[in-house]
């Protein structure tokens, strides 16, 4: 249960692990955190103290506290018995997760869910040293940054068990978060598959000179991303059809013929990954940021990012 999950263990102390700390210090949990790198706990700590201000406007729980955490070293090998959750960020790398994961599935309780914040690599394929409990490991993917984004894909293994897919979902909405549980592995899962074809997309009209990486942008911002922050693509599909049992299957029949002329013509100027071709894009996005300031954005990003969230939370009609 996600009441028994007093203590986490968070692996990894980069972008995402770092997020993910201070979310689970904002529920009032105790964290034991870990990184190798070389000034991991001074960048962890001055990063907590950048955040907790968000934490604090989003709401704290019960016993939220920036003391709450302990920063053990490179490897929690030596604290593994103490956690009731483990949530991992180490590169993407094979070879470093199948060991590790080995290391977590023997020096953990056997019933202590091993989530791994992997991006793409599923996690069948570093679970085969797991001889404890593998049926414990599963993906547990956040969008970034954690503290801010409710989505967390849940991925299974195929031998992950579902007692174990069930608690990860209640703990992940304990956090705040809104968990989906992505039925079969696929490389890169969901929410990033979508990301890679908008953005292949987005580079073939900037590299092919149709419009700049800013209007690129607006077009989202003020269009598509705006619409769907509310209402995702099918619910947006059902609406713009009309409405009702048939509103989908109207706009299939209505816009089908000419999707499919737009997603030939998409398949033929797919963006090629070549140096000249990322040049191109770099450029147009070199104009755009010489005239924004960049602290900026991303301050008013996560603003409205939590009054987006919050209005969401009150409409509950909203997924």
């Amino acid at each position: 249960m996600a009441s028994d999950i007093k203590t986490v263990g968070v692996c990894g102390t980069g972008v995402i692990g770092a997020s993910w700390a201070g979310l689970f210090l904002s529920k009032g949990l105790r964290v034991l955190v870990s990184d190798p790198a070389p000034g991991a706990k001074e960048k962890l700590d001055a990063h907590l103290k950048e955040i907790w201000p968000t934490l604090e406007r989003i709401g704290l729980g019960p016993g939220a506290s920036l003391s709450n955490y302990t920063f053990v070293g490179a490897s929690l090998d030596d604290h593994l018995d103490k956690v009731d959750f483990v949530q991992e960020n180490a590169p993407e790398r094979l070879d470093l997760k199948r060991g590790l994961f080995a290391t977590l599935d023997a020096k953990t309780r056997s019933n202590v869910i091993l989530a791994s914040s992997s991006s793409g690599l599923p996690s069948s394929e570093f679970v085969a040293n797991c001889k404890k409990n593998p049926a414990r490991v599963l993906i547990g993917h956040p969008f970034n940054p954690p503290h801010l984004m409710p989505l967390v894909e849940i991925v299974p293994h195929p031998g992950t068990q579902s007692k174990y897919i069930d608690q990860a979902f209640q703990f992940y909405q304990a956090m705040g978060k809104k968990p989906i549980v992505v039925k079969k592995e696929t490389p890169g899962f969901v929410a990033n598959r979508l990301q890679a074809a908008i953005c292949n997309e987005a580079y073939s009209l900037v590299e092919r000179g149709i419009v700049s990486a800013e209007e690129l942008d607006t077009t989202v911002t003020t269009g598509l991303g705006l619409r769907w922050s509310v209402t995702g693509p099918y619910m947006c599909n059902i609406l713009g059809g009309g409405g009702g049992k048939e509103g989908f299957k109207h706009l299939l029949e209505h816009l089908g013929p000419a999707t499919v002329v737009w997603t030939k013509d998409m398949d033929a100027h797919t963006f090629e990954w070549t140096t000249e071709n990322k040049g191109k894009l770099d450029e147009s996005v070199q104009d755009w940021l010489g005239k924004v300031d960049l602290s900026a954005i991303e301050t008013e990003r996560d603003n409205v990012l939590i009054d987006i969230v919050k209005k969401k939370q009150e409409n509950t009609a909203l997924v």
